[in-house]
């Protein structure tokens, strides 16, 4: 039930320290929209160009949304009373968590987003400071803040506030529940006014989940709520004005009398409040909701065990059904934000769950379908959308953003919805959710991954997070002391690693014997591959994959590219009919580029530069995206002439022969390629936008300029991936961090990068 992680052995304390305190620390920075190379661009962006933006604001207040970032920033404030479910702990403590929400709004949504953390547990004191940041933000999101306070809280700013503001805790958890009991229902031919529900916790968000599904037409006296002490009924004393507006008229008293005959379980209460016995006793085709965290209700398997018939949704991410608010909040706020709405209100939210509920019945993207191992088609299995379906974005925020309007709370109306849900296909880069349910598919089809340079601590790191998250079993080359190593680093059992010593390894003799088959003819006598194999661990570790013990290999950190490509080479060859080659993958917001060929063919002839596209164009295709190939030159169509043009040309010749199912064109400058106005000066060039696939002429310009790139542009950078040997290995650069191994580590290993 939460966007906020659940499993606290995916990765090591040590490992969750680094990655927020690497390099810059903290998670999120503040980066300049308009140039600010020049003085007259500062005289334009403050003093006294910003005195013309300041006095339009003053005659027109609306025009705030056209002059600066506040249509399109959200605040996230918390005072850190209800951290993580970790209590108060106050609220410095939480702003790891802040920031994390923040990222996540980016990531998702493309909504900026800034974290403040407020000193304070008085209410007033906390409305009224929140209240006064209103000319700053376009909507709030209140965050970890306990209940009841949470509740006076918010319905306070909501009626003082002329921007959205939403606490996520209790609305983000009720939406994506609404949509999942939305989908339960019909499964199970059951109508919303006729269920009933019994809820385990009396909480912020049990409260919320109980007003959203009763405003959905759920009615009031079907609805039973439990706290620790048992149900709340009217005439319960204990409670306080916000559980008593959920009192039952019912003579039972515990969660066990409640439960006999009801249709459904809403659980978000303690780990272990429903019991085997208790589901048995519940209505045929039970829905159970057990979202409990780290641990639920009860765990999927024994509710199944004690009625098969049973739908079940949790709040982990390793069952299926997950119950995660990041299905739901970022696209919330992008409808919101979108229509300038005044606040969200039970429209909003009900059409929000709606359209979660109704991209669940649709058919399951390829993609999503095989990072989740979820069916085709919507089912008991299957009925909350994969936190990562790339779909979301556009449908929920269409959604909301309607609602908005036909609630009357939408200041800017959209006129052209179509043309609205393109902007928003297009505000995210594909490549992120790719990537993400890259990594979702590595945990539902774990790999053996060698790591040939196991000695070094970003290596480990890399390999425990490996295997700790999931992903698959690290299969590690190293000496003696890599258990001593990996103790170091806080693993408890580091004998459960893997180790492959060549010094001591009882498959040196086959080894030995596969690598002088291999290279006896090559110039190379038995003692060569002795001593390969004992002293170089590319060799060992490419040998050991080449013999089956690992499905894919990682290594690069410890010397050049170039001399770790040699070495792998002697023992692992191109697939057949293939050219190996390098491609650098450049990941922008709202955009990816793949570059290639970044590291192996120095002068590659046209052949070569086609069969290079098509297997560019085809990673692009694995990575979302529909390519479009520019073969890149400094020459555009013949101007200027010039005498290393001709193997370019001829690129073009071979692939129109191929009737390959891409766009491509050249020779062009990268300018013409990449700009649009510059592309307008050829109308009789056949890509249909900027070019996503960049092909060079020759492996000078291709390195230097993915070099470049790298520490010269904004982008992130995946790679050098290496595309087209007959096993999967890939070649990181010698400054990867633990995550660039991960990453590449899995898209060896998941056939992105094959």
């Amino acid at each position: 039930m939460t966007d906020k992680p659940q499993t606290p052995n995916q990765f090591s304390e040590r490992e969750a320290l680094l990655f927020h305190s690497e390099g810059r620390p903290g998670k999120i920075e503040i980066v300049a929209s308009k140039p600010m190379a020049t003085q007259r661009d500062l005289s334009l962006a403050y003093s006294p160009g910003v005195a013309v933006p300041v006095q339009a604001i003053a005659d027109d207040p609306a025009t705030a949304y056209d002059y600066t970032a506040k249509g399109n920033l959200v605040a996230v404030i918390s005072n850190g009373t209800a951290i993580l479910g970790m209590g108060n702990l106050g609220a410095l403590a939480s702003k790891p968590v802040m920031e994390g929400k923040a990222v996540l709004f980016k990531r998702f949504a493309d909504v900026d987003s800034i974290d403040l953390e407020v000193k304070t547990e008085d209410v007033d004191a906390f409305i009224n400071c929140v209240e006064l940041l209103e000319p700053s933000f376009g909507g709030i999101n209140l965050e970890d803040i306990k209940a009841p306070e949470c509740f006076i809280i918010e319905q306070t700013l909501r009626e003082r506030m002329n921007i959205p503001v939403f606490h996520d805790d209790q609305h983000g958890t009720a939406i994506i529940t609404a949509a999942g009991i939305i989908n339960a229902c019909l499964l199970t031919r059951r109508s919303l006014r006729d269920i009933k529900i019994v809820v385990n916790g009396a909480g912020a968000a049990a409260i919320a989940c109980t007003e959203l599904l009763k405003a959905m037409g759920v009615k009031h006296d079907n609805v039973i709520m439990c706290d620790r002490t048992g149900v709340i009924y009217q005439g319960r004393e204990d409670v306080n004005q916000w559980q008593s507006a959920h009192a039952a008229v019912t003579d039972r008293r515990t969660l066990t009398e409640a439960l006999h005959g009801a249709d459904v379980f809403l659980g978000l209460s303690a780990a272990g409040a429903l019991k085997p016995e208790m589901v048995k006793d519940m209505a045929p085709a039970p829905i159970i909701f057990a979202m409990a965290n780290p641990e639920p209700e009860i765990r999927p398997e024994l509710a199944k065990e004690a009625r098969p018939d049973a739908i079940i949704a949790t709040g982990r991410s390793d069952y299926p059904n997950q119950v995660n608010n990041v299905i739901g909040f970022p696209f919330i706020f992008r409808g919101a934000l979108d229509v300038r709405a005044t606040g969200i209100n039970d429209a909003m939210k009900i059409a929000a769950a709606q359209a979660i509920a109704e991209l669940a019945r649709e058919r399951v993207p390829e993609e999503v379908a095989t990072a989740y191992g979820v069916q085709h088609v919507f089912g008991p299995e299957y009925i909350i959308p994969a936190p990562f379906d790339p779909r979301l974005m556009e449908i929920v925020s269409a959604a909301v953003a309607k609602a908005a309007m036909d609630s009357g709370v939408a200041t800017r109306p959209i006129l052209d919805m179509e043309g609205y849900r393109q902007t928003l296909r297009a505000r995210l880069n594909p490549t992120t959710s790719v990537l993400s349910l890259a990594y979702e598919g590595a945990r539902a089809h774990p790999k053996r991954v060698l790591f040939a340079e196991g000695e070094e601590e970003v290596v480990l790191r890399a390999a425990v997070a490996f295997k700790e998250g999931g992903y698959g079993t690290p299969v590690l080359v190293g000496r003696d002391d890599v258990p001593d190593r990996l103790r170091a680093m806080g693993v408890a059992n580091p004998e459960e690693y893997e180790l492959h010593n060549s010094r001591i390894s009882p498959l040196v003799p086959q080894m030995v014997d596969f690598l002088y088959g291999r290279l006896q003819r090559r110039g190379y006598l038995r003692r060569d591959c002795e001593r390969m194999i004992n002293q170089d661990r590319n060799v060992f570790g490419a040998v050991l994959l080449q013999l089956g013990h690992a499905d894919a290999m990682i290594t690069g950190v410890t010397r050049t590219w170039a001399q770790s490509m040699r070495e792998v080479r002697r023992v692992i060859d191109p697939e057949a009919n293939r050219t190996p080659f390098g491609i650098h993958v450049m990941v922008g917001q709202s955009h990816t580029v793949f570059i290639a060929d970044t590291t192996v063919n120095e002068r590659p002839n046209a052949e070569q530069l086609a069969d290079i596209a098509e297997q560019t164009a085809a990673v692009a295709r694995r990575m979302g995206h529909e390519p479009r190939v520019a073969f890149l030159s400094y020459s555009t169509f013949g101007n200027p002439k010039g005498t290393f043009l001709e193997h370019v040309r001829e690129a073009i010749t071979v692939l129109d022969s191929r009737n390959v199912g891409f766009e491509y064109e050249g020779e062009m400058t990268p300018d013409v390629a990449l700009n649009p106005k510059q592309q307008a000066n050829y109308p009789f060039a056949r890509l249909s936008g900027p070019a996503n696939v960049l092909i060079m002429p020759g492996l000078q310009s291709a390195h230097i300029s993915a070099k470049l790139l790298r520490e010269l542009g904004g982008d992130s950078v995946i790679g050098p991936m290496l595309i087209g040997m007959e096993k999967p290995v890939q070649i990181a650069p010698m400054t990867s961090t633990a995550s660039d191994l991960m990453t590449l580590a899995v898209l060896a290993a998941g056939g992105i990068a094959r």
